[in-house]
């Protein structure tokens, strides 16, 4: 499976943009999708995850409220809306996908693409 994240840039404090997810290589809608992210000189952490079918989103509390996942199997392709963004949101974010779990843990996750840089500024 490969995943392909796109759609960072940078963008003034309150901004929104939105993050996409392209998967290729297995059946969408047989992958949970999840969203982390790394600040500089930070460890990796989990922003939000959404099951196979898009059911049962839940997110980080620094982001709850704010923050949108969305996955369309048709199109292989899973999404990230972000709104009212902050500066501590400025990190790269990946998109990971696992075809048995959903979950918090990086660990869970088997598939991972390669990261987009999302910067906000004050």
């Amino acid at each position: 499976v490969q995943l392909q994240a796109s759609g960072g840039g940078l963008v003034q404090a309150g901004g929104s943009l939105r993050l996409s997810c392209a998967a290729s290589g297995r059946t969408f809608s047989t992958l949970s999708l999840g969203w982390f992210r790394q600040a500089p000189g930070k460890e990796r952490e989990f922003v939000t995850a959404i099951g196979w079918s898009g059911e049962n989103p839940y997110y980080a509390d620094s982001v709850q409220g704010r923050f949108t996942i969305s996955k369309d199997n048709a199109k292989n392709m899973g999404s990230l809306q972000m709104n009212n963004l902050k500066p501590e949101d400025t990190a790269v974010y990946y998109c990971a996908a696992d075809p048995l779990y959903l979950a918090r843990r990086e660990q869970a996750y088997t598939y991972w693409g390669q990261g987009t840089q999302v910067t906000v500024s004050s």
